[in-house]
């Protein structure tokens, strides 16, 4: 039951972060509402959980200079614009390819953001 509250935490800042990568135009990727999105996000972290042992490995990693944690990405990217009905890419694999570099930069962001305001409030 511990992996509940991070799992969703995660989907509701995927589902931000979707959301707002769809309103970056030459990116190509269209969410069609936050359900999409929520629902996007859970696809987004079972596939995550699925396909992140991948790129999991820290020699793996070393070696492909991190390029494998980007092509595991853009794949998850892929994958769930194809079975999230509502979730696209117009242009194909290049939406997937900076669709995944955006969310992962504004997840990043909002996880960061997160964090700080969770260390502020349990230290107050």
């Amino acid at each position: 039951m511990n992996f509940l509250v991070p799992f969703l935490i995660g989907v509701a800042v995927t589902a931000i972060s979707l959301l707002l990568i769809s309103k970056i135009p030459f990116l190509g990727v269209e969410v069609d509402g936050v359900g999409k999105a929520l629902t996007s996000g859970v696809v987004f972290g079972v596939l995550n959980w699925l396909l992140g042992w991948i790129a999991g490995s820290t020699i793996l990693n070393i070696l492909t200079l991190g390029i494998l944690w980007l092509v595991v990405n853009t794949v998850i990217f892929g994958l769930s614009a194809k079975i999230v009905e509502g979730f696209r890419l117009r242009m194909g694999i290049w939406s997937a390819i900076s669709g995944a570099i955006a969310l992962t930069i504004v997840n990043s962001l909002l996880f960061n953001l997160l964090g700080s305001i969770f260390r502020l409030t349990v230290r107050a």
